[in-house]
């Protein structure tokens, strides 16, 4: 039988609504340029004099002051291969006194062929990372090039916390207590555990594990005013999330989804199930996000107290309006800049963000 091309016209009509996001776009904003040419911005922070460390995947630490690029040495051997490289990076709180810089990044050390996430700490000392540390390392390494996480928080006690993705091993990782990936760890500031972690007695329990039944979080951030960690993580096909991180508690990767495979199969029945936790917020389809901020000053008017989220797949900024902790209106800013990856806000109250292939820019509302 022959389709009429109508029939057909009306087909691909029909797909390709369901593929695409429907958010609105929110053309009451524009962005500034502020560092250019840059690949993959993974993550970037601002120092106190209001330069910025950025971490590029391909394992570029670069130091960005007065208009002028400089490389930072004193890097270890990054693992860069698929998604894994020069991932997260953020400032002890107490900075200015004692100079850490953490990192998350893949790293071939340890057990096994390949490489797995790792999270270290180092000073700056003019143009070079010194007293490098690694405090904690997932293990064993996979050859795998997917799901290393990796974002890093602290929270407002001075605990770290940092994500490792399952390292696409998830029929494994995320629901075994005694493996790494596709966990959210909490850890001291020096790598010490805290004795109070909800599995440290556990036996044969990897004591940094705070939380379990992740897929690939990487986004992280403290809520300005409760406190809370909260996360947003990469689902399949459909089923990304934001979730609130709470001590022992199981995220449900992959025992729930609202996801589907790749191939449009399904691997799970379930979007529910007793003990586990239900997102405060899913996108289906994906946006695939990344980067992760709430708008915390007066530069955005009523944007205050929401929530910035990154999107690849769609490559804009998307603004979750937020109340009572829940996700009531989203709107695109930036449509169609590029692949968002980082977003982080300044000490001056900007918004800033990291866009694959473009650089970091400066959100303003008009």
């Amino acid at each position: 039988m022959r389709l009429k091309p109508a029939f057909i016209s009306l087909i691909l009509i029909s797909v390709l609504t369901c593929a695409q996001d429907k958010n609105p776009t929110n053309y009451d904003n524009d962005y500034e340029v502020i560092v250019d040419n840059l690949d993959i911005p993974w993550g970037f922070t601002f120092l106190p004099d209001g330069s910025i460390l950025i971490n590029e995947k391909a394992g570029i630490l670069i130091h960005f002051k007065n208009g002028n690029k400089s490389v930072i040495t004193g890097l270890p051997e990054i693992y860069f291969r698929d998604q894994g490289g020069l991932l997260d990076i953020i400032l002890h709180p107490n900075y200015k006194e004692n100079g850490w810089v953490y990192f998350s990044y893949a790293s071939s050390k340890g057990k096994g062929d390949g490489g797995n996430t790792s999270i270290a700490r180092a000073q700056l000392e003019n143009k070079t990372l010194v007293n490098f540390e690694v405090l904690y390392k997932a293990e064993p390494n996979s050859r795998r090039g997917q799901h290393f996480g990796s974002r890093l928080a602290f929270d407002n006690k001075g605990y770290l916390y940092f994500t490792i993705g399952d390292r696409g091993d998830r029929d494994v990782n995320p629901q075994d207590l005694t493996r790494d990936c596709g966990k959210v760890y909490r850890i001291h500031d020096d790598g010490r555990i805290p004795i109070d972690n909800p599995f440290f007695n556990k036996p044969n329990a990897k004591k940094a594990i705070f939380s379990y039944g992740h897929r690939n979080p990487q986004g992280m951030i403290l809520h300005p005013k409760t406190g809370d960690i909260w996360t947003h993580e990469h689902g399949p096909r459909g089923g990304d999330e934001i979730n609130i991180i709470k001590a022992g508690k199981n995220y449900g990767w992959p025992v729930i989804s609202f996801g589907i495979n790749y191939s449009g199969t399904k691997f799970t029945e379930l979007t529910e199930k007793e003990g586990m936790e239900q997102p405060l917020h899913q996108w289906t389809p994906s946006i695939a996000p990344s980067g992760m901020a709430f708008i915390n000053s007066d530069k955005y008017g009523d944007w205050n107290g929401n929530l910035l989220v990154g999107s690849l797949k769609f490559q804009y900024l998307d603004l979750c309006t937020l109340k009572n902790n829940k996700v009531i209106k989203e709107e695109r800013l930036l449509d169609g800049i590029g692949r968002v990856r980082s977003v982080e806000q300044s000490p001056d109250g900007y918004i800033y963000v990291g866009i694959e292939n473009l650089g970091i820019v400066k959100l303003i509302r008009r």
